[in-house]
């Protein structure tokens, strides 16, 4: 068994693209969720929130041969992963093309837009508007392997499009490629691009917000007044790394991955179920050899759904009891899916690293079916801790845990 740190992080996110302008965002409360005018044409969509990672492009960046294969969703993975790659002292690296480098990447699906060109095939029986690269942009490993392309990698590619979990289970089994020698460094993360076919998802299942005349006021994880999610993007990716393989060549290390845990409910495709919750978050404690008590933060999933909300502060309570701090920082960039367990482990790291957390935005009364735990809100709070756990639960009752040691 060997030991897992990481030693570069990068992002996308609707509040900005490096950490120093996310801080200061998140410091001051603001949100990056907006009313999105575009949506109005589609006259079924009661939702018209969203959370768009507005200062985010690529077209100056790369060459039209090397974002011949990339969608959104794979512009933003490519770019996340570069960041990370720079902060990781990587590009360049003999090793990243030495086969001892993999990727375990995700998304909820690849670009939505070459849809329509096959829908073109099936409705109208023409092939017209297809590409060469029409199903590379679509597929659900679009973000895995154009990382792998951009970067000619020539290690395990390892695909995790599971939804909502897709970014934390990228980070989870690239812990264990490293952890149990099958790779001496991992790229590790999830990312997903805005469309309304998202929101529409939950649309249909009557979970997405329509306060669409207060888009600061949305989502509202854990508020009695929450009505529904909202739907934003980006991506997040984290390098792992065998701690003496970082040590030798002089790498950061920013925090040690200590603990991984997923399995599934078993029981209903989008209802959640607290109690295989809480196994998926003591396997992730038995991973590490902790107890409870080590843990000093939980970054909570809190979608602002009742269900899921409800559901996920019962499994935690169960485990942690009431003096637990908690947060959820969808309540700033909204539900990105597949990336949102790469961000909110990356963001997680910083706030740990600089001794405190951002509040959970919206949360002014805190729906008391929801289990009694120390939820942090109002304005940041300076904490210390030694453990961060960081959670997610995606449809198909899949349930992911992470714990992240502080490293000093």
């Amino acid at each position: 068994m060997r030991r897992v740190v990481v030693t570069g992080m990068g992002g996308v996110t609707s509040l900005g693209n490096d950490w120093d302008t996310i801080k200061t965002k998140l410091k001051s409360g603001e949100t990056g969720i907006r009313y999105m005018d575009d949506w109005d044409q589609y006259s079924d969509l009661g939702t018209r929130l969203a959370g768009p990672a507005t200062d985010f492009s690529v077209a100056q960046r790369y060459s039209r041969k090397q974002m011949r294969t990339m969608g959104p969703v794979a512009e933003m993975a490519v770019y996340a992963t570069e960041c990370a790659l720079q902060d990781a002292g990587l590009i360049g690296d003999p090793i990243l093309r030495s086969g001892r480098i993999g990727v375990a990447y995700g998304s909820s699906f690849g670009s939505t837009r070459p849809v329509l060109s096959f829908a073109s095939l099936i409705i109208d029986g023409t092939l017209k508007k297809l590409s060469g690269t029409s199903y590379i942009k679509m597929m659900s490993h679009t973000a895995a392997v154009n990382i792998g392309l951009f970067f000619r990698l020539t290690g395990r590619i390892i695909p995790t499009s599971s939804a909502c979990t897709s970014g934390s289970q990228g980070i989870g089994y690239a812990y264990e490629a490293v952890k149990f020698g099958l790779q001496d460094v991992m790229i590790g993360g999830g990312a997903d691009e805005l469309c309304p076919t998202h929101a529409a998802t939950f649309d249909t299942l009557f979970a997405t917000s329509l306060r669409n005349k207060e888009p600061e006021t949305s989502p509202r994880p854990f508020d009695k007044d929450r009505d529904g999610l909202v739907i934003g993007e980006g991506a997040g990716t984290l390098i792992l790394e065998e701690l003496n393989h970082a040590k030798g060549r002089g790498a950061p290390i920013y925090a040690e991955v200590v603990g991984f845990a997923t399995n599934s409910d078993g029981s209903h495709v989008t209802q959640p179920d607290a109690s295989t919750m809480e196994i998926a978050l003591r396997d992730a404690l038995n991973s590490a050899a902790l107890p409870p008590e080590a843990i000093g933060f939980v970054n909570a999933h809190a979608t602002a759904t009742d269900d899921g909300d409800i559901a996920e502060s019962h499994a935690t309570a169960a485990i942690f009891g009431a003096a637990m701090p908690i947060h959820s920082l969808k309540s700033y960039f909204g539900h990105t899916l597949g990336a949102c367990g790469a961000t909110e482990a990356w963001l997680g790291i910083e706030m740990m690293r600089e001794n405190w957390v951002a509040a959970t935005a919206n949360l002014d009364t805190i729906d008391d079916r929801c289990a009694e735990l120390d939820y942090v809100r109002d304005s940041v709070r300076p904490l210390e801790v030694e453990y961060l756990m960081s959670n997610n639960f995606a449809f198909g009752g899949i349930n992911t845990s992470l714990i992240f040691k502080r490293w000093d």
